[in-house]
Parts: C-alpha cells; structure tokens; sequence
C-alpha cells in the first residue's frame, strides 16, 4: 500500500511508501492527516521533487457494485469497490404516490403547477443520482493523486424492447453517460474502451472475473478496472495489488412528512 501525499497548499504529489511516510512525520517534514477514511500526509516543507508521472484511473461501472482502480506504470495504488445508488427510483415513486394522495384529501392546497420539465434536456433523479455518485468518488480521488488520464469502460443500453427499436437519444443511461464523460473531460483526458475490449485485456493477461457480482472479493469488479488502468499506464502482466477499499453510500431521508403518514396522538387532559 501506499500513502497519498499533498504539498502544502493541498495539491497532489507522487504517492509514497508507509515507511517514508513515518520518517516524515517523525522529523516533522509532514503532518498526517485522513481524508475520507484514506491515510494521506501533507508536506510542511518544499518537496526535493515535484515530478509527476502519469496516473491512470480505471473506471468499471455497474448497477449493483462498481470498481475504481488508481495506477502509474510502476504501481497500483487504490482499488476501490463501491455499491452504486440504487434506491432512488423507488423513493421517487413513493414521493409521487404520497403526494397525489394528499391532493384528493378535503384539505386546502395548492393549484397543480405546469409541467416545468416538458421539452427539457435533463437526467431522471434516479440516473443522475447514480452519475453523481461516479463523479464524488472521482473528485475524492483527484484531491490525492496527480490523476491524468481516466479510463471508462463504456456500458450500452439496450435499444431492443418487445420486438421495437428505441432511440439511444431517450435513453437515460445514454443521457447519463455522456454527461459524465463530459464532467471527466473537464478533469483529465478521457479514454473509452468498449465492453469487449475490457475482456480482451482481461483474457489476454490470463485473468478470470469471478461471477459473484456482489462480492467484496477484487475478481468481481476491480479486476476490470485494474485491467483498464494498466492498459492506459502498462508496466505489469499481472496484478501487484489486489487489496481493495469498499464503499458504501450514506442514504439520507428528508422532507418524508412524518415518516410518510402523519399520525395523531390525542394530548394530555
């Protein structure tokens, strides 16, 4: 494993051995601290080298569990397996069903407004929850490696249903996507790399990925991801590091209304 390492003013360095880490903080050459449950160490002095080689960031994504790899030529730093959000479809729909109950009630409220998102160009919550979630793990991982290069395995929706042709252009996973690979642009250079070309990199290095999709094992997701990064960064036929960090989204309630039905309990006499 590897320690991250920040200057003084909190951009990223080269990451560093633990035991370099140690001397460091001993002498008072840094100051340790934690971002996000990731040990990392931020520099009190000038760094004696500010070279950066390239990292590369394999992005696996998924609908149940996704992997993150970070890698330069010569190591593998991070992997990273998060579960993805998946609840908020659901949430919505209760919302809505809540809501149109309390519309037929015998009560004042408001009139209906007008649909505001008729002819709009926006992401389903439910799909932009899930976007969102890739790109807060990748803004974390930017505030501790000098990331240059994000490499994504591109996921297709399925445009044949019941015997009819859909346009990719209605897709929320097509919608969501692109948005994504254009808040990544914004970061680093982006590189796209098929379905197939993820298992041709994986077959070629003699790697199996396990079928137990919700493990926390690294066959399962960030052997993808690991796959993709070294086929940006190279450097090893096979993996030097296959301990993984998991990750789980907090869920947040709010405005539920007393937990959805509001109940009356009569008061003292």
């Amino acid at each position: 494993m590897f320690v991250p390492v920040v200057d003084s003013e909190n951009r990223p360095l080269m990451p560093t051995t633990p035991s370099r880490a140690k001397r460091w903080i001993c002498s008072g050459k840094a100051t340790p601290f934690w971002k996000k449950g990731v040990f990392c160490v931020r520099l009190n002095v000038e760094p004696s080298n500010t070279d950066r080689q390239p990292i590369a960031v394999g992005i696996d994504p998924g609908s149940k569990r996704e992997g993150f790899t970070v890698k330069s030529k010569s190591h593998t730093y991070l992997n990273i397996q998060t579960h993805a959000i998946d609840w908020v479809k659901d949430r919505v729909e209760v919302r809505r069903n809540m809501r149109r109950a309390r519309r037929f009630r015998n009560t004042p409220c408001r009139q209906n407004r007008a649909n505001r998102l008729v002819n709009k160009n926006r992401i389903p919550p439910s799909t932009k929850a899930r976007w969102e979630w890739k790109l807060r793990i990748v803004n974390w991982l930017t505030l501790m490696f000098p990331i240059s290069t994000f490499v994504v395995e591109d996921i297709k929706a399925r445009t044949w249903q019941n015997g009819r042709k859909w346009n990719l252009s209605f897709s929320p996973l097509e919608v969501g996507k692109h948005w994504f690979y254009d808040q990544l642009r914004k970061i680093a250079h982006l590189e796209i790399r098929s379905g197939n070309d993820t298992y041709e990199l994986r077959q070629n290095l003699g790697l199996k990925k396990s079928k137990q999709k919700l493990s926390n094992k690294f066959e399962a997701h960030c052997v993808d991801s690991w796959v993709l990064a070294n086929w940006y960064a190279l450097g090893h036929i096979h993996p030097d590091n296959t301990k993984l960090i998991e990750i789980v989204p907090l869920e947040f309630h709010r405005r539920q209304l007393h937990r959805l039905q509001h109940s009356w309990r009569p008061g003292p006499l």
